[in-house]
């Protein structure tokens, strides 16, 4: 299969995915479980959202591997689904807009395809490597030539409260540098806000690939930059995205404020 063929895939299962969510998404979904903290949530949604995307891939395409937020991972194919049923799943419960079906498909390593619904939205965003970032038909291009003066930066703070005690640290300095800063709620969101031009940067301490793969390739195929800190790939100890300038910018002021420290 070709990258196009692997982000048509994944945007059916995605869309498929969202409309069962919003189907039968409660007024208040019900918390069955929390992972990292008391506020770090899952809902008998997520695990049936991704029951439903594993099972799709697996009729689809048996012999893949997934990497899963909530099963982990099973198979050892060259070719591996990262999914995240409900990216937001906070934003879920309370019914908030920003919260997204997130699948990408990596090739030996390599993100291919990418698809995030921001199903309360109505917006499925996709790409494919060399194919470029989509949203109904339109193609995407991130913002260029902002300054960080003047740059409106999205990003998230984490569950456990020594690491947003760091993150409310870290803010304090950010914010007098930028135009202004946001928060909604959902990593695969934000990267497809850079993506579409609707924020200039995002960073964030502790996404885990499921949360970034495929906004990530969204933002890259879009013109954006996603990396960690100091040259590493992006990553739970920090997660940036921006257009090249504005991305070694927004570096060179994070490094200095240790942002990867957890207290």
């Amino acid at each position: 299969m070709t990258p196009a063929d692997f982000a048509a895939l994944a945007e059916e299962i995605a869309r498929e995915t969202g409309d069962m969510l919003k189907a039968k998404r409660p007024a208040r979904p019900e918390v069955l479980q929390t992972k990292s903290s008391p506020t770090d949530v899952v809902t008998a949604l997520d695990r049936a959202a991704e029951e439903l995307i594993r099972m799709r891939i697996k009729q689809a395409r048996p012999g893949d591997a997934v990497l899963g937020e909530e099963g982990g991972a099973t198979g050892d194919g060259a070719v591996r689904w990262i999914v995240d049923p409900i990216d937001g799943t906070v934003n879920f419960l309370y019914g908030l807009p920003d919260w997204a079906v997130s699948i990408a498909v990596e090739v030996d390593g390599v993100a291919v395809a990418g698809v995030v619904n921001v199903v309360p939205r109505g917006e499925v965003f996709t790409a494919s490597l060399g194919g470029g970032a989509w949203l109904a038909g339109e193609r995407l291009r991130c913002n260029t030539g902002v300054p960080l003066a003047g740059a409106l930066v999205a990003t998230g703070f984490g569950y456990i409260p020594a690491r947003r005690a760091v993150q409310a640290q870290v803010l304090a300095q950010l914010v007098p540098q930028v135009r202004d800063v946001r928060r909604g709620g959902s990593c695969a969101s934000d990267l497809c806000s850079v993506a579409a031009g609707r924020v200039d940067a995002y960073y964030e301490r502790g996404p885990e690939h499921w949360d970034y793969a495929a906004g990530g390739l969204i933002a890259t195929e879009a013109g954006a930059v996603i990396g960690g800190l100091n040259g590493k790939p992006a990553n739970p100890g920090l997660t940036l995205c921006a257009s090249p300038g504005l991305f070694e910018e927004l570096h060179d002021l994070l490094v200095p404020l240790d942002p990867e420290r957890d207290g």
